[in-house]
């Protein structure tokens, strides 16, 4: 029974060798295909299409060796005709180092516009979904044509996770998931974030998702009475080594208007207590001290942004990190009036703990932009940092109560209807070391991550849907 057929990048001779020897077992497959030009790139992929001829497409996006386990073909073409999917893709082992292990993936759902959602390599496509995406595709892309095929199939059909171990690849990135993170703010992958970009936009088009750069006006004038015009919050958990120099940074900007600092705790145990303590001769400095009921990052944000002492303007600064200079919370309020905006976006730079500047070094977020800014952050996993919020909105909003993505959500869900500002000047060093929340997750908790942030991505796009309905 053929059913399959197959197309395999070309780059090794010996890697294609062993990859067609394994294939050669697979009863399902009809014909393999060697591909030479990207399968990032329009072109190939009308190449694909017009050579599919059997019932399904297998794309394998790699150029490392590929194994299926006994019977995996078959069980994937099964799960495909029973559930009707445009395309299946499966969990699988990944071999890094000589040493196998398992590589789940997640679900995919209607908020999993990330350019990057991992499915594995392995993508196994119903080929009439296939050739009508494709016979859509009316951009020449040398990068985004991949991710352009797959969110068009995904607007006519079902992408269904096998959540089995089917199939075996070799791993070469073995980076930890901190080292991963700012791939896509790289200055070098500039090219390929602006095709990505072109591509989600027309997708939210095509499913009634896209924002017009229309928004809500803002308005400082009758906001209440506020005793501070600025805030700086500081949630933290056990960072007694860092603490002590965010806290520092916070205290000594200059600024023409009275700011005060709000450090929330959540239950230290280990010295970042103390540490707090010793700036309370200050009186800018505010210290909260959470009860023992779950708070996290959104948890702590929300007592800072409901306490009477809070400012007009609440800014970012993570317990890690440090203001790179005395003039952030000035830049800050400075731009939320000349901007009229609800929030502001800043911009880093990365650094080691002691300030040693990091590749790719400045992040900037250029995809952050005032006409599609709000609409090419449903592809984005970030916002940008450091972050000030206009107080009087976020305290109809609130944060949600994780430790992981409440910014992000909060910014979604301020720029469905305000314009975002932007501050190109580095605001802030963000000190990337091995104590950092997400400095080398296991795969478990990366997926967790990345299926959360999906949801947001799904709650927030439907929202946008219906408000373009009424």
């Amino acid at each position: 029974m053929k059913r399959i057929d197959c197309f395999i990048p070309y780059e090794d001779d010996i890697q294609v060798a062993r990859t067609l020897e394994s294939l050669g077992r697979e009863e399902s497959i009809s014909k393999v295909v060697l591909v030479r030009e990207s399968m990032k790139a329009t072109p190939t992929l009308r190449y694909i299409a017009s050579e599919a001829s059997s019932d399904y497409t297998l794309i394998y996006t790699k150029h490392t060796d590929l194994s299926f386990g006994l019977y995996a073909l078959d069980r994937m073409l099964a799960i495909a005709d029973d559930t009707g999917a445009a395309m299946v893709y499966a969990d699988h082992f990944n071999e890094k180092d000589g040493v196998r292990a398992f590589a789940p993936v997640i679900d995919y759902q209607m908020g999993s516009l990330r350019d990057d959602f991992d499915f594995g390599s392995v993508l196994l496509y119903r080929t009439s979904s296939l050739k009508e995406a494709v016979e859509r595709m009316d951009v020449n892309y040398e990068f985004a044509a991949l991710y352009d095929l797959r969110l068009k199939v995904s607007q006519k059909g079902a992408l269904e996770h096998i959540n089995e171990y089917l199939y075996y690849e070799i791993e070469n990135d073995t980076r930890k998931s901190g080292e991963k993170l700012f791939d896509y703010v790289d200055p070098k992958n500039r090219g390929v974030q602006i095709e990505m970009e072109k591509a989600v936009t027309e997708h939210l088009k095509a499913v009634g998702g896209y924002l017009e750069p229309v928004f809500k006006p803002v308005s400082f004038d009758n906001d209440g009475t506020f005793e501070y015009e600025a805030s700086v919050v500081i949630p933290c958990k056990n960072r007694v080594q860092s603490i002590g120099d965010a806290i520092r940074s916070a205290l000594n900007q200059k600024t023409s208007f009275p700011y005060n600092v709000i450090v929330v705790d959540d239950n230290s145990d280990d010295g970042t207590v103390d540490v707090i303590k010793s700036f309370l001769g200050d009186p800018k400095l505010v210290y909260v001290a959470q009860d023992k009921t779950y708070h996290a990052i959104g948890g702590n944000w929300n007592v800072a942004l409901h306490h009477p002492k809070c400012g007009r303007f609440a800014l970012q600064l993570d317990s890690d990190d440090m203001y790179s200079d005395e003039n952030t919370v000035q830049k800050f309020v400075d731009a939320f009036y000349e901007q009229k905006c609800a929030m502001v976006v800043g911009t880093y730079q990365l650094t080691d703990f002691q300030l040693n500047p990091l590749p790719p070094g400045k992040i900037d977020h250029r995809e952050w932009t005032p006409e599609n800014g709000r609409n090419n952050a449903l592809r984005i996993n970030g916002l940008g940092a450091p972050r000030g919020f206009y107080v009087p909105l976020l305290r109809t909003l609130n944060f949600p109560t994780t430790k992981y993505g409440e910014d992000y959500a909060v910014g979604l869900r301020v720029s469905r209807e305000y314009q975002i500002g932007r501050i190109y000047d580095v605001m802030y060093n963000c000190r990337r070391w091995e104590h950092n929340s997400d400095a080398a997750l296991d795969i478990d908790k990366v997926n967790a991550n990345n299926l959360y942030k999906d949801r947001i991505r799904t709650w927030e796009l439907k929202a946008r849907i219906a408000m373009n309905a009424r």
